[in-house]
């Protein structure tokens, strides 16, 4: 699982308590920082008991602190610990999804539309840049050399899990991704997603430097994502169904 994941479910876990659960809620309602006391004033406990339960918040990245300007509140003492919400919202999904990557890609296929290019192919070419960025970036962090199938399956095994794509070696020259990062937006647009997902997973194996060994195979399945990974002869993969559009090449 990756760390983002972990810290959401911390977050999830620190408000299964239902004291920390009220007193964020009346945070993210005040619309301001608020105070040890205020937030202990709104669910019936001692200021203590509240700082405790503050901080445990604010461990798990869903609170953030400040300090009131000295004097603005008081005339002498030490400035109040004030606690708001954590400008970045938690996220969780399990299995993991990346939505955001889709919306990114969709995003700039916009941006970059012209007249006589429809967006869906400006869509495509956008998913086989940001796979072949992510693959350089994995090439560049893991350094193979000369890849093999056995050792470019391995290596985009690892590095999609980043993804939420939960692969699995289900033979010597096949990876299975079991999840779909990108459901269920695939369920409704199928064809769009799932020629999205190809060119993504196409441009990774090229940028990884695995492409001579290693194909990404379009092959729809209800019960995994509607791609594959494959040696290049994909004997085990049964018969691919055609690209939605040729592949672009990139430096």
């Amino acid at each position: 699982m990756a760390p983002e994941e972990n810290d959401a479910l911390a977050a999830l876990g620190a408000l299964g308590d239902d004291t920390r659960r009220g007193m964020y809620a009346f945070i993210r309602r005040a619309h301001r920082p608020v105070s040890r006391e205020e937030a202990a004033e709104s669910v019936g406990i001692s200021r203590k008991l509240a700082a405790f339960h503050l901080d445990k918040l604010v461990d798990v990245g869903l609170l953030r602190t400040r300090f009131d300007a000295p004097g603005r509140t008081r005339k002498v003492g030490r400035a109040p610990k004030l606690y708001e919400p954590a400008p970045d919202a938690i996220r969780v999904s399990i299995p993991e999804r990346r939505h955001e990557l889709l919306a990114e890609i969709l995003a700039a296929a916009v941006t970059a539309e012209e007249p006589d290019r429809p967006a869906r192919e400006a869509a495509l070419e956008v998913a086989d840049r940001r796979g072949h960025a992510f693959g350089s970036h994995e090439r560049e962090r893991h350094r193979p050399g000369r890849l093999g199938t056995e050792r470019a399956l391995s290596l985009a095994a690892c590095s999609l899990e980043e993804f939420g794509f939960e692969p699995e070696r289900t033979a010597p020259d096949q990876v299975l991704l079991r999840n779909c990062p990108f459901h269920p937006l695939a369920i409704t647009s199928t064809d769009l997603v799932c020629g999205i997902n190809h060119r993504f997973l196409t441009g990774f194996l090229r940028g990884l430097g695995a492409d001579g060994a290693a194909t990404a195979v379009l092959h729809p399945d209800e019960e995994a994502c509607c791609v594959r990974l494959c040696s290049s002869g994909h004997a085990s993969c049964g018969e691919p169904e055609p690209p939605a559009e040729a592949s672009t090449t990139y430096p």
